[in-house]
């Protein structure tokens, strides 16, 4: 395998969920790494050993420091790196379409200080074009040729959070350069520490098969969800439904409904797709239209649904006591990203709901400017409680507990026996 020992430095410029990982890796490979970084204060945080994301350990970031890494907000470390890899955020504006800020003022801050042969890897999801029609005229702009110069490739990032079984090293890594040369170039480099790497002929193919994956997760997720509201209207147990599929062994993979979707890849990341689809080719794409207009609406749906539970007790939603279980986008990390908690509450809050939450990594929820504290009592608030919405299920809930404790308990990730007051999604 090759190794990136022979390389004088790598700079990731992000250092988030993608790139703190990400630096780590290249740590372990043997190169001496920066983590350039614009936030003074993640900087002071992580070079004095606290990390800030779910997946790295204080432990694991201080053996990194102490194998050389260094985070940084100087341009200067950037004039050094012989591969420096953009990982920085791409949110959605407030059009719906990709933001590009953070990568487009990464490219400026490398076109100033590039290294002469140095390769430029985009892992920033996005949509098809942008490494080619964005970040290479922004690194050309101060008369440096591309395949003479520098080198420029994309390759998607494909983190799990919170996953023990997959990480960067055992998760296959696609690549795709403007030429063939930048593809080897960086195909060689994440050979030095991901167990396979899976050349494409171009940045724009690695572009969408990065958008497709998160988008066929997109559209099956909002398939079951759409399903669970039908199958709760015919008396239909989609939990059964689902697990009866689940059995066959070809041609079909289990999704499962919930309160809506999270995290930066499935709310987001499809939106580029269809923003270039309807930008270039000036039609929709009607996959991805729909799906988000299901999966939007399920917060909405979820509210409807323990109005109609407080409803059979003679209660109105107004003035019940709402306990929230789970505020996270994903069980067991502490990541709110795009979590449907935030839709879900401010749903309840405005039909004038008590609103409460408990969430085991999660003491102080930020709802509109206002910190709201988590309850002290767990079991207090359980009993407490009109209703019980489970949104998250960490595994440190007991849920035979949550679910005796309970006088409803409204279950959306159906992980709850079927016991006299608990209803599924």
């Amino acid at each position: 395998m090759h190794s990136t020992e022979e390389l004088d430095v790598v700079v990731v410029m992000g250092q988030g969920y993608v790139g703190l990982p990400l630096a780590e890796a290249v740590v372990e490979s043997g190169a001496k790494v920066y983590g350039f970084e614009i936030d003074l204060n993640r900087v002071r945080s992580i070079n004095e050993g606290h990390s800030h994301i779910d997946d790295l350990s204080d432990d694991q970031l201080r053996a990194m420091l102490t194998a050389g890494y260094e985070a940084s907000a100087a341009p200067e470390v950037l004039c050094a790196a012989d591969f420096a890899i953009i990982a920085v955020p791409t949110p959605l504006d407030d059009g719906g379409g990709p933001d590009l800020r953070a990568v487009e003022s990464a490219a400026r801050a490398l076109a100033v200080q590039l290294k002469p042969g140095a390769t430029v890897i985009l892992e920033s999801t996005t949509y098809p074009g942008t490494t080619e029609d964005v970040v290479l005229p922004i690194l050309e702009s101060r008369g440096r040729v591309h395949g003479r110069d520098f080198f420029l490739a994309f390759s998607p990032e494909r983190v799990d959070p919170g996953s023990a079984r997959f990480g960067i090293r055992n998760t296959p890594k696609l690549v795709g350069g403007l030429t063939p040369e930048a593809t080897e170039k960086a195909t060689r480099f994440y050979e030095g520490f991901v167990d396979t790497v899976v050349p494409l002929s171009g940045a724009k193919e690695a572009e969408t098969a990065k958008l497709l994956e998160n988008t066929y997760r997109h559209v099956n997720i909002a398939l079951v969800n759409e399903m669970a509201r039908f199958c709760h209207d015919l008396d239909i147990d989609i939990w059964e439904v689902i697990r009866g599929a689940a059995s066959k062994p070809f041609g079909f993979q289990k999704f499962t409904p919930g309160p809506g979707v999270g995290g930066h890849c499935i709310p987001i990341d499809p939106n580029y797709l269809s923003f270039q689809v309807k930008k270039t080719l000036g039609y929709q794409f009607k996959f991805v239209e729909l799906a988000q207009e299901i999966n939007n609406s399920m917060p909405q749906y979820v509210v409807g649904r323990v109005s109609e539970l407080l409803n059979e007790q003679r209660k109105p939603l107004n003035g019940s006591k709402i306990l929230i279980l789970g505020i996270t986008y994903k069980p067991d990390i502490a990541d709110q990203r795009e979590s449907p908690a935030l839709p879900l509450i401010e749903i309840l809050r405005s039909r004038r709901a008590e609103v409460s939450f408990h969430d085991p990594l999660v003491e102080e929820w930020n709802v509109d400017g206002e910190r709201l504290s988590r309850v002290p009592d767990l079991d207090a608030a359980l009993q407490d409680a009109d209703v019980v919405l489970l949104l998250q299920a960490h595994s440190s809930y007991d849920m035979e507990h949550v679910a005796r404790l309970s006088e409803t308990l409204f279950d959306t990730r159906g992980v709850a026996s079927n016991t006299d007051g608990v209803y599924k999604l």
